[in-house]
């Protein structure tokens, strides 16, 4: 009867779970991101003004790498997007003021044609430490001024134009929350786009001299490991523990 049970609420988890996934814009591994469709549509409709005599092309490449340019292509760097992230295991969201998103550009004269190949850096999440990179969405309003920055850089680097201005949105501001760099996919791969501000730093400073010193027991990556024991797989744990214990007991006074 027990297993019983057990069996009929992991199922009914694994249920809850797989819609809640799909609800909170999960993309599975290889497949386009959800605002993939809202990225090609923008970024047409404004190089069909900007350059009515050129075809270009917007192409998603995950696998796009800081400064390795093949011959003629050229490089646009956004350091500070602002995207908002759902971890595909525990639920957690959360908003970021540091997405980074590379672009490599390419324009064929004679052909008049040209391309750009666009990656979006992942995070980890930090409340359940699972080594799943997530993709961010991002609202509309925030996709058109990252693609009129991206046309301005394209048209300074591919036409030689001069004169062109970017735009600063929100995101771009300094933000007084610490970065955190072990769950950030472009850090790792050394890209720096986070620089604490003076006042965060003399903050720390203030913290550190004034508090206690850490407890040689207790590591010191241990409020970036991202354990939350308050997660779905660890509710199931312990309700799997509380569920086992009462069979046992309630076996032991059977047979008693």
């Amino acid at each position: 009867m027990i297993w019983a049970v057990l069996a009929a609420f992991s199922k009914c988890s694994q249920r809850h779970h797989g819609y809640h996934s799909s609800q909170m814009l999960m993309i599975p591994p290889g497949t386009a991101s959800v605002t993939t469709g809202e990225w090609k549509k923008i970024f047409y409709e404004k190089m069909e003004e900007a350059k009515p005599a050129d075809s270009w092309d917007l192409i998603i490449d995950p696998n796009l790498k800081h400064n390795v340019l093949a011959p003629g292509w050229k490089q646009y760097l956004e350091l500070h997007a602002s995207g908002r992230f759902h971890c595909s295991w525990c639920w957690h969201t959360w908003q970021s003021p540091h997405v980074v998103i590379l672009f490599h550009m390419y324009l064929d004269r004679a052909q008049r044609a040209g391309s750009v190949r666009m990656r979006v850096f992942k995070q980890l999440c930090y409340e359940c430490g699972t080594a799943r990179l997530d993709e961010s969405s991002m609202l509309e309003e925030n996709i058109e001024c990252l693609v009129d920055n991206l046309i301005t850089s394209l048209r300074e680097q591919c036409y030689g134009e001069r004169g062109g201005q970017y735009r600063i949105h929100v995101a771009s501001r300094q933000d007084t929350r610490r970065h955190r760099g072990e769950f950030c996919e472009a850090c790792q791969e050394g890209i720096v786009h986070w620089k604490p501000s003076e006042k965060l730093l003399e903050e720390e400073a203030t913290t550190y001299t004034f508090s206690r010193a850490p407890s040689p027991t207790k590591p010191q990556a241990e409020e970036g490991s991202g354990c939350n024991f308050f997660s779905i797989p660890w509710c199931l744990f312990w309700a799997t523990v509380l569920l086992l214990i009462i069979y046992l007991q309630f076996s032991f006074r059977s047979s008693v």
